[in-house]
């Protein structure tokens, strides 16, 4: 059966007109005439049988239609072109699709990539911003590095480290003590992190305390964005020392209570059982978890 799909000419005129709001910069953009670009959505709005555009001597304004419509077309245009990409960047190589949490990504294993690279200069690994577990079938991703308990249905678990985050500050927000005792602590605003909603109380609870308003303050998903948040001296955050080592090291950020939450939760790499067996999952798997160890035992 024939799909019942617009021409991607039409399609990407139509984009194009619809993020600038206007056929003239589209026609620009594209390197087509303006009377081209007219065609092309006209025919589109006679394909769908819904206006997209409303037409006036001052220009051209999107439909609430075509607003919906034009979100939906830009990102499966985006989508296609990425899987074009992948497909002219592969020719034939090894490539893993990793999905990654993004600040353990950048802060850790990024930096250390490049050794991997070294060793199987024939595999190449991409990395995707992924915060929450998906479903490996719907997706293209090749394994995942996620923060939890490795509970992952159809999937192998390879345990690499604890999270053990500490509460973190400005050098502002601290003065002139060396260290803020847990009540001091509940006095300043508490950044939360999206993914952890009971970190500050399970610290408190670790400290014998009590605080009505430990999940209360700021919400920010990344740990990136707490970092940013505390180095601005809005609060106090709770981080793993190890995704901020450079914000230490360089003293935009300080340890405000050495005392550590310890969880049974952990960062694992998982893989789905149906590509355990292939070559280059496997040598990044006994790599990352070798990185991960001696890392482990550094500190």
């Amino acid at each position: 059966m024939r799909r019942k799909i617009p021409s991607t000419t039409a399609l990407i005129s139509f984009e194009a007109a619809a993020r600038h709001e206007s056929f003239t910069k589209a026609a620009e953009e594209l390197s087509l005439t303006q009377g081209a670009i007219c065609r092309q959505i006209a025919s589109l709005e006679e394909f769908l049988n819904v206006e997209l555009f409303r037409r006036s001597r001052r220009g051209v304004k999107l439909t609430e239609a075509g607003l919906s419509y034009s979100r939906r077309v830009a990102t499966q245009l985006d989508a296609v072109e990425r899987d074009t990409l992948s497909v002219m960047g592969q020719q034939g190589a090894n490539v893993i699709e990793l999905a990654v949490v993004p600040t353990f990504g950048t802060q850790w294993l990024l930096p250390r990539l490049k050794d991997f690279q070294h060793k199987h200069p024939e595999v190449t690994v991409n990395l995707t911003n992924r915060t929450r577990p998906f479903l490996f079938a719907d997706t293209d991703f090749d394994a995942a590095i996620y923060f939890g308990d490795a509970d992952w249905p159809g999937t192998e678990s390879h345990r690499l480290m604890g999270e053990n985050p500490m509460p973190v500050c400005s050098p502002v927000l601290l003065g002139k003590k060396t260290t803020l005792t847990p009540s001091e602590i509940a006095e300043f605003p508490l950044l939360q992190q999206t993914t952890r909603p009971y970190a500050w109380r399970q610290w408190f609870n670790s400290q014998h305390l009590n605080i009505p308003r430990d999940m209360t303050g700021p919400r920010y998903e990344l740990f990136s964005m707490l970092a940013q948040a505390a180095m601005h001296d809005m609060g106090i955050a709770l981080i793993p020392p190890f995704l901020i080592q450079r914000e230490l090291a360089e003293k935009r950020l300080v340890i405000a209570n050495p005392q550590a939450l310890s969880s049974i939760k952990a960062y694992y790499l998982m893989i789905p059982e149906r590509k355990v067996e292939s070559a280059s999952l496997r040598a990044f798997r006994d790599w990352l978890v070798n990185q991960a160890h001696s890392y482990s035992l550094e500190g």
